[in-house]
C-alpha cells in the first residue's frame, strides 16, 4: 500500500510533463510559417502558382489550427504582433498583399486567391473574418500604402459577399476614428466596394447586419453630422455613400418622430401642442408638407387597436378620423399633400383587408371635414391613383364622384347666370 502512495505523485508528474511537451509542439507555429514562407517564396509573383500551392498544402499543414498564420503571412509576410508589426524572430516573405503593386487589378487577383483558399477550405470561412476585423485594429501600424490596399482588397472581398459587413465594427475603435485613420480607410473600401458592384450592393449588406445607421461612427463625435460626412465622401468622390447615409438618416428621423407623435396621441396632447411639435420638427429635419402628411396618417391609424371585424371597422375608423380631422388638415395645405394623403389612403386600405369597404367612406368623411378638396379627390380619380385595388376603389368612388362633377358645373352655371 505504502509502496503505491509513493507511485502516485510520480506517475502524475510525468503525465503532466509529457501534456506540457505535447502541447508546447502542438500550438508552436514557426514550422508552419517556414513551410507557408518557402511555397510562397518559390511561387513568387505568380498567383495562379500561389493558390494552387495553397489548395494543395491544405492536405498535409494544419490550416484549422494556424488559420491566423496563414492569413497574416498572405497579407503581411509573417505573423503579426499586437498593433501590426511583424514578428522578428521568423522567416517572412516578400511576396504578399502587403509588398504588391497598389492598383485596383491587383487587388482583385489578390482577392480571388482568398476566394479560392475559402472555397476550398470551408472552415476557414469565420477565421478569415475574424482576420480582416483584427487588421482593421492593426489600421495604424501599417503604411499609407499598406493600408490603400487592404482597404481596397476588403472592399472587393464585401462587394462579392467573401465576408461579412459586420468587420466594419472594428473600424470605430476610438482610436483609428480620432486620428482620422477610419475615415480615410472607409473612402477606400467604399470606392473599390462601389466599383466591383454599385451603391445598392452597399446599402443592403449594410442593413442586413444593421450597420446602416452606424456611418456617423468613422467620425469623432464633434464631428459626427450629416452635413460633415456628406462634405467629406462628396468631397473624396463618393456622393452616392454620403446621399446614402443621408437617407438613412432621414428615415431614422422620420421613425422617431412618429414613435413620438403616437404617444402624444396615446396620452391625449391637444392638438394645438402635437401640431406646433411637428412644425418645428418638420423645420429642423427639412420635411416636406407631403412626407409629412404620410407620417401623420400612419400615426393616427397605428394609435388605435382595430376592430377585427370589417362591419364593425368602418364605423370605427369614421369615429376616429372624425376626431383626428383637425389633425390631418394642419398638413394638407398643399393640393400636392392632399393627394399624397388620398394615396396613403387607398395603400392602407388595400394593405389591410378589413378596410377594403371603407375606403370611399373615409374619403367622404375627410372631404366633409375639409381635409381634402373637390380638385384633388377629381385628380386622384382621374390620374393619380396607384394600381392597389385600383378597381375597386374607383367603383366605391364613382357615385361620389358624380356628385361632385353635376355640382362643380350647377356651381359653374350658377356664377356664369350670375355674370
Amino acid at each position: 500500500m505504502n509502496n503505491q502512495k509513493q507511485q502516485k505523485p510520480t506517475l502524475t508528474g510525468q503525465r503532466f510533463k509529457t501534456r506540457k511537451r505535447d502541447e508546447k509542439e502542438r500550438f508552436d507555429p514557426s514550422q508552419f510559417q517556414e513551410s507557408i514562407v518557402q511555397g510562397l517564396n518559390q511561387s513568387g509573383t505568380d498567383l495562379e502558382a500561389v493558390a494552387k500551392f495553397l489548395d494543395a498544402s491544405g492536405a498535409k499543414l494544419d490550416y484549422r489550427r494556424y488559420a491566423e498564420t496563414l492569413f497574416d503571412i498572405l497579407v503581411a509576410g509573417g505573423m503579426l504582433a499586437p498593433g501590426g508589426t511583424l514578428s522578428d524572430d521568423m522567416t517572412r516573405t516578400e511576396y504578399c498583399l502587403f509588398t504588391a503593386n497598389e492598383d485596383l487589378e491587383t487587388m482583385q487577383a489578390y482577392a480571388q486567391v482568398f476566394n479560392k483558399l475559402i472555397r476550398r477550405y470551408k472552415y476557414l470561412e469565420k477565421g478569415f473574418e475574424e482576420e480582416i476585423k483584427k487588421l482593421l485594429l492593426f489600421l495604424k501600424g501599417f503604411t499609407e500604402s499598406e493600408r490603400n490596399k487592404l482597404a481596397m482588397l476588403t472592399g472587393i472581398l464585401l462587394a462579392n459577399g467573401n465576408i461579412s459587413a459586420s468587420i466594419l465594427s472594428s473600424l470605430f475603435n476610438e482610436n483609428l476614428v480620432k486620428e482620422g485613420v477610419s475615415a480615410a480607410f472607409a473612402v477606400k473600401l467604399f470606392k473599390s466596394w462601389i466599383n466591383e458592384k454599385d451603391i445598392n450592393s452597399v446599402a443592403a449588406s449594410l442593413r442586413k447586419v444593421g450597420m446602416d445607421n452606424r456611418l456617423m461612427e468613422l467620425f469623432p463625435a464633434n464631428k459626427r453630422s450629416c452635413e460633415h460626412f456628406s462634405k467629406y465622401f462628396t468631397d473624396a468622390g463618393l456622393k452616392e455613400l454620403s446621399d446614402f447615409a443621408r437617407n438613412q438618416q432621414s428615415i431614422g428621423a422620420r421613425k422617431e418622430l412618429q414613435k413620438e407623435l403616437q404617444e402624444q396621441m396615446s396620452r391625449g396632447d391637444p392638438f394645438k401642442d402635437i401640431i406646433a411639435y411637428v412644425r418645428e420638427e418638420m423645420k429642423k429635419t427639412n420635411i416636406s408638407e407631403q412626407t409629412m402628411i404620410g407620417i401623420v396618417w400612419t400615426s393616427v391609424m397605428s394609435s388605435i387597436e382595430w376592430n377585427k371585424k370589417e362591419e364593425l371597422v368602418t364605423e370605427q375608423a369614421i369615429k376616429h378620423l372624425k376626431q383626428y380631422s383637425p389633425l390631418l388638415k394642419a398638413f394638407t395645405s398643399q393640393g400636392l399633400s392632399e393627394l399624397t394623403l388620398l394615396l396613403k389612403i387607398q395603400e392602407y386600405c388595400y394593405d389591410n383587408i378589413h378596410f377594403m369597404k371603407a375606403f370611399q367612406k373615409i374619403v367622404v368623411l375627410l372631404y366633409k371635414a375639409d381635409v381634402l378638396s373637390e380638385e384633388a379627390i377629381l385628380k386622384w380619380y382621374s390620374e393619380a391613383h396607384m394600381a392597389k385595388g385600383k378597381s375597386v376603389f374607383l367603383e366605391q368612388m364613382k357615385k361620389f364622384v358624380e356628385w361632385l362633377k353635376n355640382a362643380e358645373e350647377e356651381s359653374e352655371s350658377e356664377e356664369e347666370e350670375g355674370d
